[in-house]
């Protein structure tokens, strides 16, 4: 669709206004599920903005119960079969608790030719609550890294502040990362914050007293 031509460009931002104020949770992916746009109402899914979102896997955000399921639709997606296609997930609730659902993803483009996008829409079937978890306590030379990582450090500056290698600080960044569910290490110095781990409200950032094991 040429959206050069003044119609084409009004349809397209009525479809936008559309897409940004529909309550389901909605996004477009490309055929390797990498999100390229999505809703407000997906993004609140995940506890963020639709911005931060972008480039982000969708089977990374909601996690797939059945393997066979995606590797069905990737083999049909190859073979540029248009079919409707829908997968079992789970995820993280903002709130802490686990919700399940189903994604539902249509194959869309302009032409049989193009390379699909994908048009992802969630449907939410229900929610296990959350339920309080002991307070988290970390060793104090991670409890030292996670306020340095907080303050903008890199693995470099944390290495030599805390005396480790950089490979030493990575390995306590993948054990945290593992132990708490974090992907990235933005997730991690949030989920320090909201486990306590780190005082909220605090500059330089630094540990609670209460979180840091004693050795």
């Amino acid at each position: 669709m040429d959206w050069a031509h003044p119609e084409a460009v009004v349809w397209r931002n009525r479809a936008l206004t559309l897409f940004d104020r529909v309550s389901v949770p909605v996004a477009v992916c490309d055929v390797y599920g990498d999100v390229q746009f999505a809703n407000p109402a997906m993004a609140a899914e995940c506890g963020t903005t639709p911005g931060r979102l972008r480039g982000r896997d969708v089977l990374e955000l909601f996690h797939p119960q059945e393997a066979i399921q995606v590797e069905r639709i990737a083999e049909a997606l190859r073979l540029r079969h248009r079919s409707r296609y829908q997968v079992s997930v789970r995820w993280r609730a903002p709130g802490g608790g686990e919700r399940y659902g189903e994604l539902t993803a249509d194959p869309v483009s302009d032409t049989v030719e193009e390379t699909p996008a994908l048009l992802v829409m969630l449907r939410v079937r229900g929610e296990r609550e959350h339920h309080a978890e002991a307070p988290a306590r970390v060793a104090p030379v991670e409890a030292r890294i996670l306020a340095l990582l907080a303050g903008g450090a890199t693995t470099v500056r944390a290495a030599r502040e805390t005396g480790l290698t950089t490979d030493g600080v990575t390995y306590h960044l993948r054990r945290l990362s593992a132990r708490w569910g974090a992907a990235n290490r933005t997730e991690l110095v949030a989920r320090a914050y909201a486990l306590g781990v780190l005082t909220s409200g605090a500059w330089p950032p630094t540990a609670a007293e209460s979180a840091v094991a004693t050795e």
